[in-house]
């Protein structure tokens, strides 16, 4: 098996974990521990594992002119991303978050356009404008009376925060991917939004009681940690280096599929038609603004 086959299974290794993690860690939320304090263990965990896998990789400084730009992709990319997608997802439902995770490629491309002066084609906005449509849809109509979502529209409005910094992120970081080891950037980012998220997450972690947590939980929380954390950032980060950037981010197409499965054969959500309503124009959108145009 060669290495670009292997970095294609790596991508969607990575995709099914995500689609998965919708559902495993909404069971977890709130009753166990909740959204802040997750992100304590989540980050921290991650921080740790990658300065030991670090050791095999090459020993690199960063320079002091990239401070900033690392200070940035983890306030975006660990921090807020990963903040405000747990929270949306205690208040919120997994099908929800699989269905506007997705609109991080709409993002993207709204951002290039903003600030790297990329094109927008016809297709590209008319993507963003419906992948918009998808998304203000299920915040607005997407509310279910819930006792495990207490909150729908203020959830979904979280996840539009999350891809929208997650999406900022992979602008930003893609300059430190070009010039450090992926390991390098990776302890580093994990350890400065570790510092950063630590006033915010510490109180909650704080509140656990480890002493009564059931086991299925305690493997719950070790798959967010182990799983969605430190193996979809490793997955990722080799499928990078053997397939291109909008490659390995076409593989979120996926992550509803994957994410609404799970969750209908977990008895943990269903669908409704508002649900695949806004599934169907946030697909189309990301289709629309993610196609290459036609060479004239």
């Amino acid at each position: 098996m060669n290495k670009r086959t292997l970095a294609i299974f790596a991508a969607i290794g990575a995709t099914v974990i995500y689609g998965i993690n919708h559902t495993v860690a909404k069971g977890v939320m709130p009753t166990h521990i909740r959204s802040f304090g997750f992100i304590f263990l989540r980050v921290g965990g991650a921080a740790i594992l990658f300065w030991l896998i670090s050791i095999f990789g090459p020993k690199e400084k960063i320079e002091k002119r990239d401070w900033g730009r690392m200070l940035a992709c983890a306030l975006l990319g660990m921090s807020i991303n990963m903040l405000s997608f747990f929270k949306g997802l205690e208040l919120s439902t997994p099908i929800n978050s699989a269905v506007l995770v997705t609109i991080s490629p709409i993002i993207v491309v709204a951002l290039s356009a903003l600030f790297l002066s990329e094109k927008i084609t016809l297709n590209k906005g008319l993507g963003i404008f419906l992948g918009f449509v998808g998304a203000v849809g299920l915040v607005l109509f997407g509310a279910e009376a819930r006792q495990d979502a207490p909150n729908i529209p203020l959830g979904n409005f979280l996840f539009i925060i999350n891809a929208t910094a997650y999406g900022s992120y992979l602008i930003l970081v893609k300059k430190l991917i070009e010039k450090y080891h992926p390991f390098s950037i990776m302890k580093w980012l994990f350890t400065v939004a570790f510092i950063i998220n630590l006033p915010i997450t510490l109180p909650q972690v704080l509140e656990v009681q480890w002493s009564s947590m059931p086991l299925w939980a305690y493997g719950s929380i070790a798959f967010v940690v182990i799983g969605t954390t430190f193996l979809t950032y490793l997955f990722n980060i080799f499928a990078l280096t053997q397939l291109k950037a909008s490659s390995v981010g076409a593989f979120i197409y996926m992550q509803p599929l994957v994410g609404i499965l799970f969750a209908l054969f977990s008895g943990k959500d269903h669908l409704t038609l508002v649900k695949v309503t806004a599934m169907c124009f946030v697909l189309v959108g990301i289709y629309l603004a993610s196609k290459k145009p036609k060479r004239k």
